[in-house]
């Protein structure tokens, strides 16, 4: 991985950032739930040269929900986008369903399902899902103390 610039999925660097922000972009296949573990491995190396290896449990906990949900509940590929900024991290997965996702309680008797949201607007500083002319993005930022 390019830190620094904004990398694809063979880290082969597509264009460059900002001195004051780190990049990660990453193209999620299509219900490739390996993907998952490899978003978390990427945003903490992300994190690591920011200068927080230590705080970057919650933004991979929450990017790995972001992730999930769109591999689980889509039919398309999807972008995983994250920011580092010197006030903080912005997580941002883009799919190309329209749909927007539900927060809603998670069933007591499913114990592995209905959480996600839940956990992105319980610990993320701020959350949202922002539509695209084909699809929308779901995204989450953590202040710099938190990420």
């Amino acid at each position: 991985m390019v830190v620094g610039a904004v990398t694809d999925t063979t880290g082969e660097e597509t264009g460059t950032g900002t001195d004051h922000a780190h990049r990660l972009r990453r193209k999620l296949g299509r219900a490739d739930l390996r993907a998952v573990p490899e978003a978390r491995r990427e945003l903490r190396e992300l994190l690591r040269h920011w200068g927080k290896p230590g705080r970057s449990e919650i933004a991979e906990l929450l990017t790995s929900e972001l992730v999930t949900n769109a591999l689980v509940h889509t039919d398309d590929d999807a972008v995983l986008t994250a920011v580092v900024e010197p006030g903080g991290l912005r997580v941002e997965v883009r799919d190309f369903v329209t749909r927007r996702p539900e927060l809603r309680a998670p069933d007591t008797d499913d114990d592995t399902h209905g959480r996600g949201l839940v956990l992105v607007q319980s610990l993320a500083d701020a959350w949202g899902v922002r539509p695209h002319g084909v699809g929308k993005s779901v995204w989450f930022e953590l202040g710099a103390e938190a990420a």
